[in-house]
């Protein structure tokens, strides 16, 4: 079974996903700066302290690893470019130590090719860019960091997240193209670790909602 490096496992998703990921026998090595905010205990979960902008943590969690699971994101008070700046230091990490894969989440606000957004869509967007402007340009930055790296990258993006309980049951589109305004961070971590087997979305950007 794989061992996977993640890094924002005490968040909101981070918890789901690796409950789900234990439960399914992943080993996990988990980097946190609060790691008491991590109250899962496993034999195959090794939580480290530490900060995805400091180099040498991230080094420390990747090292031994299969592939890389990188859930972290803007709280109040994150430096500007922290999506940015910690995507650069896992991807150095991984080519250093020769991991080839990594899934990273983002929000649909992240343009893609494929979408067809429609009028809601755009004004979402437009609100983000007005409202919320550091973490759309971080996000924008984050995905060209990774289009450039050469490695094996999956963005998975969401709408809104809720905490509603799991229905086992969502749609993997584009936004604007199957896709609807919602999903569960239960159900949205359910993808995500799909994607730690699955290579049907290499170097694509799906939407996934319900």
């Amino acid at each position: 079974m794989k061992t996977i490096a993640l890094f924002g496992g005490s968040g909101k998703t981070g918890q789901p996903f690796l409950e789900k990921a234990l439960q399914a026998g992943y080993r996990v090595k988990a980097l946190a700066r609060s790691p008491e905010k991590i109250s899962q205990q496993s034999d195959h979960l090794e939580v480290i302290k530490g900060d995805v902008l400091q180099p040498r943590d991230v080094q420390r969690i990747v090292q031994g690893t299969d592939v890389v699971v990188s859930l972290f994101g803007h709280v109040k008070g994150s430096p500007k470019w922290l999506q940015s700046d910690g995507t650069y230091h896992i991807i150095s990490a991984m080519k250093a130590k020769g991991i080839q894969k990594v899934i990273s989440l983002s929000g649909g606000g992240l343009p893609y090719e494929k979408d067809q957004p429609k009028f809601g869509d755009k004004m979402i967007r437009g609100i983000m860019k007005i409202v919320v402007p550091k973490v759309l340009n971080d996000a924008e930055r984050h995905a060209e960091i990774l289009k450039d790296s050469d490695l094996d990258w999956i963005i998975v993006r969401g709408p809104r997240l809720t905490t509603e309980p799991e229905k086992g049951d969502y749609r993997v589109g584009w936004v604007g193209v199957n896709a609807s305004t919602s999903i569960g961070r239960e159900d949205l971590a359910d993808f995500l670790l799909k994607q730690v087997e699955d290579d049907e979305y290499i170097h694509q950007m799906p939407f996934v909602s319900y």
